[in-house]
C-alpha cells in the first residue's frame, strides 16, 4: 500500500496549497512538504527563492498562481524564473550578471593614462595627450580605478596655475557646482550659508554698512536665468531713486541689495516673503554676489525701514513720472483696468465686492492699473473703498 502523507501543518505556517506550506524563522524561509522541511533560504536571498518557486512549478507541486497569492509577488517575476529554470537550469539564477563595460576608459586607454600619471604628468596634460574629456578622467580618479601619485597633484596644481597664468581657457577648473556649495553652506559656523564671517562681524559692530557684490564662477546654480533678466529690470528703473526716495539701512545687506532680492522673487514666483524660507538661501545668495539671502524676519525688518514715511509711493511716483516722460506719444490714451484684490486677515473689516473669477461677494480691495497706449504699466491706485471706475477716474486717477 502507498504511504499516506498525513496533513500536518506547522504551527505558524503559510499554506501555498495542500501539500505545499512555508514559514519564516529568524529572518529564514523555510518550505514544508507536508511535515518534512524541504529547503530553506535567507528572507533576502531573491535567487533562492525564485530557483525554488520555479523548480515547484516545473516539478508540477504547485501551479504559478499559487505563488503569486501566497508571496504576492508579480506575475511577470514568476513567468520569468520559470522558463529561466526551464531553459538553462539552477544555475541561471546565481550566475553574475552581465554589465556594460566602460566605453570611454578602456583598458586601450587606462593603462597609458596611468603610465602617464605615474610619470608625474597633470590631469590635463593625460586627458589632452589621450583625447579623453577632463571630467571623464577625473571621474575614473575619484572612483580608483586610476591612481595619481601625491608628487602628482603637486605637478597637476602648477600646471593648472601655468595654464591661469598664459589665460588659456579652463572655465570648469575654478567653477564650484552646486554639491561643493552645499556642503560649504552647511558647514558654515555662523549658519546656513554665512561664509563670510568677517564681514558679518563688521557689519555687527557698525564698522561695514553693507557687503561688497562678489560674483563667483559657479555651475548649475538655481534661478540662475534670472540674471538673463537684470539688464531689463535696470532699463525699466529698478535701480534709479533708491536713494532719493528710502532712507539708507545699516547692517550686512543694503538696499539695493534688498530690492535686487524683491525682484528676484517676482522673477522665480516666489509671491511671499515666507514662501523665501523653502528656497536655498546660498544659491539666492550667490545669484546677487553674496553668501546667502536674509532669512524671512531679517527681510521683514529691512523691509518695515523701507517703508517708513511713505517711501515706496514716492518711488513709484518717480519711476511713474519717468515713464510718462520717456514716452509721452504713448500717454495720449490710458488703459484703466481694475483687479480685485481679497483680504484673508481679521484686522478691519473691508466691504464685500464681486469677484469675477469666483462668482461671489468677497471681502477685498480694488486695484485700478493705469497702462499706456501698448499696455506697459505706469502706476496702480489701490482703493479700499470703491464707489465705481468712474468715481476713481475723477477723483484718484486724473488727479
Amino acid at each position: 500500500m502507498p504511504q499516506v502523507l498525513l496533513p500536518l501543518i506547522p504551527d505558524g505556517a503559510t499554506h501555498i496549497n495542500d501539500r505545499i506550506s512555508v514559514i519564516r524563522e529568524n529572518d529564514k524561509w523555510t518550505y514544508f512538504y507536508g511535515v518534512d522541511p524541504v529547503f530553506r533560504h535567507p528572507e533576502k536571498d531573491l535567487q533562492s527563492f525564485r530557483m525554488f518557486t520555479a523548480q515547484l512549478v516545473c516539478q508540477g507541486a504547485c501551479q504559478q498562481v499559487d505563488i503569486i497569492r501566497t508571496f504576492g509577488v508579480c506575475a511577470n517575476s514568476v513567468r520569468r524564473s520559470v522558463k529561466k529554470y526551464r531553459e538553462e537550469g539552477i544555475a541561471a539564477f546565481y550566475r553574475p550578471r552581465k554589465g556594460r563595460g566602460s566605453t570611454v576608459m578602456t583598458d586601450q586607454v587606462t593603462g597609458p593614462a596611468q603610465e602617464m600619471l605615474s610619470r608625474g604628468c597633470s590631469r590635463r596634460e593625460v586627458a589632452d595627450q589621450l583625447g579623453v574629456r577632463y571630467d571623464t578622467l577625473r571621474k575614473a580618479i575619484n572612483q580608483g580605478r586610476l591612481h595619481e601619485p601625491a608628487q602628482g597633484e603637486a605637478s597637476a596644481a602648477a600646471n593648472d596655475e601655468a595654464i591661469a597664468a598664459a589665460n588659456l581657457p579652463d572655465p570648469l577648473r575654478a567653477a564650484s557646482d552646486k554639491s561643493q556649495r552645499s556642503v560649504a553652506d552647511a558647514s558654515a559656523e555662523m549658519g546656513v550659508g554665512c561664509t563670510r564671517p568677517e564681514e558679518r562681524v563688521l557689519a555687527a559692530v557698525g564698522m561695514l554698512h553693507g557687503a561688497p557684490t562678489r560674483f563667483e564662477d559657479c555651475r548649475d546654480a538655481s534661478f540662475g536665468g534670472v540674471l538673463c533678466a537684470l539688464p531689463a529690470l535696470a532699463a525699466n528703473g529698478l535701480f534709479e531713486h533708491l536713494q532719493k526716495s528710502f532712507p539708507s539701512l545699516g547692517g550686512y545687506y543694503t538696499t539695493l541689495q534688498v530690492m535686487t532680492l524683491l525682484a528676484y522673487m517676482a522673477l522665480c514666483r516666489i509671491k511671499t516673503i515666507e514662501q523665501l524660507q523653502y528656497q536655498a538661501p546660498g544659491e539666492l545668495g550667490k545669484l546677487m554676489g553674496l553668501d546667502r539671502v536674509p532669512e524671512v524676519r531679517c527681510l521683514r525688518n529691512k523691509l518695515s525701514q523701507l517703508s517708513q514715511g511713505h517711501a515706496p509711493e514716492a518711488w513709484a511716483g518717480l519711476l511713474s513720472r519717468q515713464w510718462l516722460q520717456a514716452a509721452p506719444e504713448l500717454a495720449g490714451a490710458l488703459y484703466v483696468d481694475g483687479h480685485v484684490r481679497l483680504y484673508h486677515g481679521k484686522q478691519t473689516e473691508l466691504p464685500r465686492r464681486y469677484v469675477s473669477r469666483q462668482r461671489l461677494c468677497l471681502r477685498g480691495t480694488t486695484d485700478y492699473w493705469v497702462n499706456d497706449a501698448l499696455g506697459q504699466p505706469f502706476f496702480a491706485v489701490e482703493r479700499p473703498i470703491d464707489h465705481g471706475m468712474l468715481e476713481a477716474l475723477k477723483s484718484d486717477i486724473v488727479p
